[in-house]
C-alpha cells in the first residue's frame, strides 16, 4: 500500500517511519500531482500559517479537495488538523473544510505550555490508554453531528473522524504508540 506524507513543512519523516512499521510504502508528497499515486495522506503538524503559504505557492488546495472527493483517506495532526477543519479560530484562517469541526489554534498554550499526557483511544467501543504529545496544540471546540470522537484527553475530544478524514490535536508520530497510524492504515484498507 502506497501512503503519502505531505512534505512541505513539519515532522513528516517521523510519520513516514511509523507507517513503514506496518509495511506501508511511504512517499513524501511535495507536488500536487503526486496525490494520484497514493491511497492515503498524512498532513503533519508544523506551523499552520506557513503550511497555508506553501500550499498556496504549490497550488495544493484543489488537488487536496479532489483527493478527498475521490475517496482518499487523510490523517491531519496538529497543524494538519487546522488545515482540514471546517472553521478555524484564533485567528480565523484558510482551511479545506473536509471535516465538520471547529478548531482553535494554540488553545492548549504556546510552546512553553507543551506537554505529554495519557488519554483514551475509544474507536472500538472500549477505551485503551494512548500516549499523546501536545505542542502548541489546537483544540477541537465543536464537532458536527456526523463526527466520531475517537480519543479523549482531559475531557476534550482530541482525535476525531468523519468518513475518510481523521484529525488529531496531538503528535502521534512523536511517541512509540502506533495506535493512530495503525487505525489510519486500517481505514485505507477498508476503503
Amino acid at each position: 500500500m502506497r501512503v503519502g506524507v505531505l512534505g512541505l513543512q513539519g515532522d513528516f519523516e517521523a510519520h513516514g517511519k511509523m507507517l513503514e512499521q506496518f509495511g506501508a510504502t511511504v512517499q513524501i508528497v511535495k507536488k500536487p500531482d503526486q496525490l494520484t499515486e497514493i491511497a492515503g495522506l498524512v498532513i503533519p503538524g508544523g506551523e499552520s500559517s506557513t503550511l497555508i503559504h506553501l500550499m498556496d505557492r504549490c497550488d495544493f488546495w484543489q488537488p487536496l479537495q479532489k483527493f478527498a472527493n475521490d475517496g482518499g483517506v487523510i490523517l491531519g495532526t496538529c497543524a494538519g488538523m487546522i488545515l482540514l477543519a471546517a472553521e478555524v479560530l484564533n485567528p480565523p484562517q484558510k482551511c479545506l473544510g473536509l471535516i465538520d469541526v471547529t478548531v482553535e489554534r494554540n488553545s492548549y498554550g504556546r510552546q512553553r505550555e507543551s506537554f505529554e499526557s495519557t488519554g483514551s483511544f475509544c474507536a472500538n467501543g472500549h477505551g485503551v490508554p494512548l500516549h499523546m504529545v501536545f505542542i502548541r496544540a489546537p483544540r477541537i471546540r465543536r464537532t458536527g453531528p456526523t463526527v466520531e470522537n475517537l480519543a479523549t484527553c482531559g475531557g476534550d475530544c482530541v482525535l476525531a473522524r468523519q468518513d475518510r478524514v481523521i484529525v488529531g490535536a496531538f503528535h502521534p508520530e512523536l511517541t512509540d504508540d502506533p495506535t493512530v497510524h495503525r487505525y489510519f492504515l486500517n481505514l485505507i484498507g477498508t476503503n
